[in-house]
């Protein structure tokens, strides 16, 4: 049989090979100790119904102002890029839902996008 030697001890292998197989699997069977659970503050009131507000909501909330919104607005109120929203207000806002959306431009060179109030009904 081989041996190992230590500067204290001489040990044969099986034996040395048995006593880290027995340290290992008492590791293995140590309780794992888990990070302990740290609960987030609660939110305040609005925070969580700002949440609750669809992007669609937001959309027609810009759109409702008498000022209306601009795409730079739109875009930063939804986190959306330019495309999707112009896909948004022809898609959604015109032929899904119905709304008579008008635009103008301003002095700056923005166009405005609002959704026209219908009169007498």
């Amino acid at each position: 049989m081989s041996t190992i030697n230590n500067d204290t001890d001489t040990i044969t292998k099986s034996k040395h090979r048995a006593v880290i197989r027995r340290v290992s699997s008492e590791k293995a069977r140590a309780p794992q100790k888990s990070a302990p659970a740290v609960a987030e503050p609660p939110k305040p009131a609005e925070a969580q119904f700002e949440e609750n507000v669809t992007k669609q909501e937001r959309m027609l909330t810009l759109l409702s102002r008498k000022e209306g919104a601009s795409i730079a607005e739109m875009m930063q109120a939804t986190k959306w890029q330019q495309h999707s929203v112009r896909g948004f207000l022809a898609g959604t806002v015109k032929k899904k839902l119905g709304f008579q959306l008008t635009s103008s431009k301003e002095k700056d060179g923005a166009r405005r996008y609002y959704i026209a109030t219908r009169h007498g009904r």
